[in-house]
């Protein structure tokens, strides 16, 4: 059993150091509790979820909702997240840690998911002069003044795409090879679409934005309405979609245009989008891998249902009619809640349920994205109604706290055990340090496998856990000491006391462990936590009883000390008030018959 207990250690760190065995200088790190937003700093949100077109939400809404905010959190690695429905219509969010705030909008967004034709894009920035005439567009389209864009490339020139600029993020696109769609970060400008400085206009005012006039794409795709909206439209402005008058949620009805924004690499963009053909319950999976090249990642894009034949008769018909150019009208803009997450061109049209946006992307901006795209296909969006920050002093003070419970009860009761048990303390007090040990290593391998962190309920579950871990050595030693003043031996004591007294503690851990379980299924929030740990710890106390505890003393009524019974053992079987040891019954002895005498005869 000992060696089963050193077996157990052993995984536990195995799984603790995984991936990271020959990373020493990651170690330490390894070592470390995830705590939760009452230990550590973090934010808490409160999320009001608004139905398009009015109405109350249905609680299968809500619910899926909940799946999906728990998906994109998860999909971050943070840990011990909370999202819970409060009433009707409220989510509450509360996220530990120092991103928490990126991780509450990101888990806000949870509009269903579009793939809309970019009409028209322009950054949102004051133009310094007026465009170019539309006559030196070969196309004879409106052209855009110069705007940034992506970096250039061999493979954006390759593509038969226009010279890009100096600036901005790098240019994404699809790899021929596989004939998949790719993205861009930004819109591209025209080859011919440079200002010309010679104009003599008057510049606009310097209130202005650029205007659907001055906009990079196709003016004659657009209705009228929305190219009011998009000459109206501020994206600097955080309240962008009350400009417009997007209140009823406009922005999420499928058959019309609409207007949206969008930064990319750092500069806001505003965009004239067509109706949304593909949207996110079209798309199965989305998952962010390395580029085989080795030189970034690429976001690989399933489709399901009605989305490969949607998607593929929608990039079929833009690379048709815009032979893969990668400035608007050919581009995709994936929005969601309103706003434009990516802006991918067409260059080769996709009809296989598969495709990849691909072309500089970073391990961390791919997998945002993949993350979007997956966990977006929700018909519900949400407003933060409240924003709390919690700060980092006082989830130190509250772990103070609790570190200090934990410790002045385990004094307590070691104090206790070596007044009363003597000898046998340092078994107990031994039981106690692997008992610790082990949830110790088991709350990391659930935080770096499960996203577990430690909440200070969970904490007042481990304070708990001391006493109800102790009180299985009670149960035991008292069995024991039983049969020592039954006038057993020790070895004899130990055997016979463990078997009454381990139905005993299988009883007691069961209780406990049932009562845990069903304060976890029905409670929510921190007591949630509590109950974990409760559970936790019930398991490790049968697995440290069971392995440790009845082992060692078995091997302790070998020696001197303990067999013999010394005075400070806890086993003297004087101070026990120890019956005189059986030694049997004494031989059985033949019955004297009495010798009849000869009758006397009379005379």
């Amino acid at each position: 059993m000992l060696a089963l207990l050193a077996g157990i250690i052993v995984v536990l760190l195995l799984a603790i150091v995984g991936a990271d065995l020959f990373s020493p200088g990651s170690w330490s790190q390894n070592f470390k509790v995830n705590l939760g937003l009452d230990l550590t700093s973090g934010t808490t949100a409160a999320l009001q979820a608004v139905k398009p077109g009015g109405g109350t939400p249905s609680s299968t809404d809500m619910q899926q909702a909940i799946a999906i905010m728990i998906n994109r959190v998860n999909a971050t690695g943070t840990s011990e997240a909370q999202v819970e429905q409060q009433g009707s219509d409220i989510i509450n969010v509360s996220v530990p840690g120092s991103n928490s705030q990126s991780v509450v909008d990101l888990v806000s967004q949870t509009a269903e998911l579009q793939f809309r034709q970019v009409l028209l894009a322009a950054p949102n920035t004051v133009p310094t002069a007026p465009a170019a005439s539309p006559s030196a567009t070969p196309s004879g389209s409106p052209s855009a003044p110069a705007t940034p864009s992506a970096s250039a490339s061999a493979s954006a020139q390759a593509a038969g795409g226009p010279g890009a600029a100096r600036s901005g993020g790098p240019q994404q696109m699809a790899r021929g090879a596989r004939a998949l769609p790719a993205a861009t970060a930004s819109p591209s400008p025209s080859a011919t679409g440079a200002a010309s400085p010679a104009a003599s206009a008057t510049p606009p005012p310097a209130s202005a934005t650029t205007t659907w006039q001055q906009a990079q794409g196709d003016a004659a795709l657009v209705s009228a309405p929305v190219k009011a909206q998009f000459n109206t439209l501020n994206c600097a402005d955080k309240n962008w979609k009350q400009q417009v008058g997007y209140d009823d949620q406009q922005w999420n009805i499928q058959g019309i245009q609409t207007v949206s924004c969008g930064r990319v690499n750092g500069v806001m963009w505003k965009y004239a989008l067509d109706k949304a053909h593909v949207v996110g319950k079209d798309i199965a999976k989305a998952t962010a891998t390395p580029n085989p090249d080795g030189s970034d990642w690429v976001v690989n894009i399933n489709f399901k249902g009605n989305g490969p034949k949607a998607f593929g008769q929608l990039t079929t018909g833009m690379m048709d009619k815009y032979n893969g150019n990668p400035n608007p009208p050919n581009q995709l803009g994936v929005v969601l809640d309103g706003v434009v997450v990516s802006t991918p061109y067409v260059k080769t049209p996709t009809t296989t349920g598969q495709t990849q946006i691909s072309g500089g992307f970073g391990q961390k901006d791919a997998t945002n994205l993949a993350n979007q795209l997956t966990y977006g296909a929700l018909p519900l969006s949400f407003v933060q109604k409240s924003v709390q920050s919690v700060s980092p002093e006082l989830g130190r003070d509250q772990l103070d706290a609790g570190l200090v419970a934990a410790g002045l009860g385990l004094i307590l009761v070691v104090i206790y055990l070596l007044l009363y048990y003597r000898g046998l303390a340092l078994v107990a007090v031994f039981s106690l340090v692997i008992a610790a040990l082990l949830a110790y290593l088991s709350v990391i391998v659930l935080g770096k496998f499960q996203h577990f962190a430690l909440s200070l309920a969970g904490i007042a579950g481990l304070i708990v856990a001391i006493g109800i871990t102790a009180d299985s050595f009670v149960v035991f030693f008292e069995r024991l000491r039983d049969e020592v003043r039954e006038g057993r031996s020790l070895r004899a004591a130990v055997e016979r006391g463990w078997g009454r007294a381990r139905r005993t503690i299988l009883v007691s851990d069961t209780v406990s462990f049932l009562a845990a379980a069903l304060l976890y299924y029905f409670a929510i929030g921190g007591v949630r936590g509590f109950a974990f740990t409760l559970g936790l710890t019930t398991i490790i106390d049968v697995v440290v009883v069971f392995t440790f505890t009845k082992p060692t003393m078995t091997l302790l009524a070998r020696t001197k000390f303990y067999g013999g019974g010394h005075p400070l053992s806890g086993l003297d079987p004087a101070r026990l008030g120890a019956r005189a040891p059986w030694r049997g019954s004494p031989r059985p002895t033949a019955a004297r018959v009495p010798a009849r005498r000869a009758p006397v005869k009379e005379a």
